[in-house]
């Protein structure tokens, strides 16, 4: 064992190894950016269902939603029927410090926590737009343009968002809500996304198959209901350990993610938490937005049946 220390009663161990190739950080750096950060990254994972990517030696990364066995008992935790995967899941609640070092040292490296709180899996909080640009050098641009319709669009639509980045190469815009259900958060995501589209058709695209996207920022609806997306502040598997990071709108067009990595972040803390000054009061979704969004088809299960579509047309012409 290389290098252990408690800290807040829980022990850390192995804190000289390596993350993972490419990380350029040992698991001492990932504890102490959570360390620095919990009491920003804690507010946002308080009291959700969270699933963590972690990433063991010699091991891909993988996800993990059901808490392990072995975790202590002092670990919140919440059962809840998971869709995706079709069973009952016993989700960790990381509601304090000791829980968010817990996981640091069993090397979960991102955050994914739910869209809704434990006990209330019908009333998500937020309405989320994952900006998804096409590969490139300077994706990123793309992805801030899109995000500007999707501003424009809120606008129109009489809501308010906040912008951060998705820590890889695209944006998330987060909507804080009210009041409405699961299917209603989904359709109003949905509309927001035609929308931003309309604005924007030649930059912009709803298209869920990726080969009909056309070199074009994919704007993904489907972070609805039970979804999850990775926190604000998490690390991300990536070469140099990206950050998810808040910006302001009026910074948005002069950022790009290599500004935000686990060293920076660190480097650079202050005593605010922008990501909960820059986050508008929740609001009333428009009955208009869900009303249109109700006659938009859900995305996976459109592509799902065209998928099917295609294999068919392929078998019967070959």
């Amino acid at each position: 064992m290389t290098g252990g220390e408690v800290r807040d009663g829980v022990s850390l161990t192995n804190l000289d190894q390596p993350l993972f190739e490419g990380a350029d950080a040992t698991k001492r750096d990932l504890l102490d950016y959570l360390d620095a950060l919990a009491g920003r990254i804690i507010p946002a994972l308080r009291g959700r269902p969270l699933s963590v990517i972690r990433v063991l030696r010699g091991q891909d990364p993988f996800m993990q939603k059901n808490l392990p066995k072995y975790a202590p008992d002092w670990i919140s935790r919440v059962s809840m029927w998971a869709g995706s995967s079709h069973r009952q899941i016993a989700y960790a609640l990381c509601d304090d410090r000791p829980t968010l070092l817990w996981f640091g040292n069993q090397r979960a490296i991102e955050y994914h926590p739910a869209l809704v709180r434990a006990g209330q899996p019908d009333l998500p909080t937020h309405l989320v737009l994952d900006l998804d640009p096409p590969e490139g050098d300077d994706s990123f641009r793309p992805a801030v343009k899109a995000a500007q319709l999707v501003r424009q669009a809120l606008a129109d639509s009489g809501l308010r968002g906040a912008v951060k980045t998705s820590g890889a190469k695209g944006v998330h815009v987060f909507v804080p809500i009210e009041g409405a259900g699961a299917e209603e958060a989904a359709a109003a995501t949905r509309a927001l996304a035609a929308r931003a589209e309309r604005l924007d058709p030649v930059l912009a695209t709803t298209a869920f198959i990726r080969e009909d996207r056309g070199g074009k920022v994919f704007l993904d609806s489907t972070r609805a209901g039970g979804g999850t997306v990775v926190s604000v502040y998490s690390p991300r598997v990536r070469p140099g350990l990206p950050v998810s990071h808040p910006v302001p709108w009026s910074d948005l067009d002069s950022v790009s993610p290599r500004d935000f990595t686990l060293r920076a972040v660190t480097g650079s803390i202050g005593d605010s938490d922008p990501w909960t000054e820059l986050m508008p009061a929740p609001q009333r979704v428009p009955a208009d937005l869900i009303e249109e969004g109700r006659a938009i088809p859900i995305a996976r299960v459109q592509a799902m049946h065209e998928g099917k579509r295609r294999a068919r047309a392929r078998r019967n012409s070959g």
